[in-house]
């Protein structure tokens, strides 16, 4: 595969429900999604949104899965990553990150992240 391109999303953000705790399911949290997704390159330089991946269309497989509420980060990257290659079959690979900012544990600053990336 000589030539490819890569379609990215950065520092897609959400206010979303996901988490083992309650008070997570109640209070939400919010979370930072990152995605590439990589394909071979036409031959040509596209020119048509039919050429490539639409990025709009990734955005909508994110939004779509951080709705519904699920227990763990583990989860939700994979869930977007396998959408997207089911949706995009020409993807060769993708990663996904999701971080939660104000993880529930006491005494901690900063927030948790958790990654998925599938070479096909």
């Amino acid at each position: 595969m000589p030539h490819t391109l890569t379609i990215e999303l950065r520092n897609v953000r959400f206010r979303a429900f996901h988490g083992l705790y309650p008070e997570e399911r109640q209070k939400g949290n919010d979370f930072v999604v990152n995605m590439w997704a990589r394909y071979p390159a036409p031959a040509l330089p596209v020119r048509e949104i039919s050429d490539t991946v639409d990025y709009s269309a990734l955005f909508n497989i994110i939004n779509t899965i951080m709705q519904e509420p699920v227990d763990l980060l583990e989860t939700l990257v994979q869930t977007i990553g396998e959408e997207a290659v089911r949706q995009f079959p020409q993807l060769v690979e993708v990663m996904v990150s999701v971080e939660k900012l104000n993880p529930p544990i006491d005494n901690f600053e900063g927030s948790a992240s958790v990654s998925f990336h599938a070479v096909y």
